[in-house]
């Protein structure tokens, strides 16, 4: 009869545990391009609502706003007349480029937040879903304004814009415009931010709309991801809807 020395014993529990724990461990689940899925459209597992935002205010600081899972999406409104809020993903990024798909009511104001805070001073890519707002420009959010650009406004409905004077000009022209965003479909944005201080860079339907270089270090070099719903009037039977979130990281040196 042969007998396992200790160490033998002790060698094959050791291995068995490993296979054990490598098997438990979450798989980072990546697609062709590099991109990990951090909403599966399920729940908001990774995201918490933050109320620490100024558009929380008439709440009192309570409550962020309504935030759901609604056929696949993140779907977000006015909890109660006047009180917006955020969403912000629980891990914070530095260097990483955001894509994600829109199919919100033409009306409530939102952003897609960069490098957030709790309290949502950011970096913003613009989803300011109404007359006289924008898609995709760049806005310090909770940083004095600083900066604030754009290359478009929507005229009274969504199918008209009008060209502004930004640093980056405007790629569609306004009488593209309907045939190149259709609001009755998911449309992708997204944006980039590398650096600090950083270079931001946002996209539609893969077209890069706006891009800027800070001159000064304004936040942390990681913060969260983040969207919201403005505060102000009365948007609770009005939403913003987005799917399909992902991230990528990027190397620091990256610039473009």
């Amino acid at each position: 009869m042969s007998r396992q020395c200790p160490l033998a014993k002790m060698i094959q529990f050791l291995s068995a545990a490993a296979i054990l724990f490598l098997m438990t461990m979450p798989v980072l689940a990546l697609d062709a391009d590099g991109f990990e899925t951090i909403f599966g459209g399920k729940n908001l597992e990774g995201w918490h609502v933050s109320a620490e935002s100024g558009h929380s205010a008439t709440s009192g600081k309570k409550s962020g706003g309504k935030w759901v899972v609604k056929d696949g999406a993140i779907e977000g409104s006015q909890d109660f007349p006047g009180n917006g809020g955020i969403i912000l993903s629980n891990k914070e990024y530095g260097n990483f480029e955001v894509r994600l798909e829109m199919k919100n009511d033409f009306g409530p104001d939102s952003g897609l937040f960069l490098r957030s805070t709790e309290d949502g001073r950011c970096y913003q890519a613009m989803i300011d879903y109404h007359a006289n707002g924008n898609l995709m420009g760049i806005y310090g959010e909770g940083l004095g304004g600083n900066p604030h650009l754009r290359n478009f406004s929507f005229l009274e409905t969504v199918d008209k814009i009008k060209v502004d004077n930004a640093p980056v000009p405007l790629p569609v022209k306004p009488e593209e415009w309907k045939a190149f965003w259709n609001p009755d479909e998911w449309n992708e944005i997204g944006a980039r931010i590398v650096g600090n201080p950083p270079t931001v860079t946002t996209f539609i339907r893969g077209k890069k709309f706006m891009e800027y270089t800070d001159t000064e270090k304004r936040l942390a070099d990681v913060g969260r991801i983040g969207l919201q719903v403005h505060g102000g009037g009365d948007f609770t039977k009005q939403f913003v809807r987005y799917r399909n979130v992902r991230v990528k990281m990027l190397d620091s040196t990256l610039k473009k």
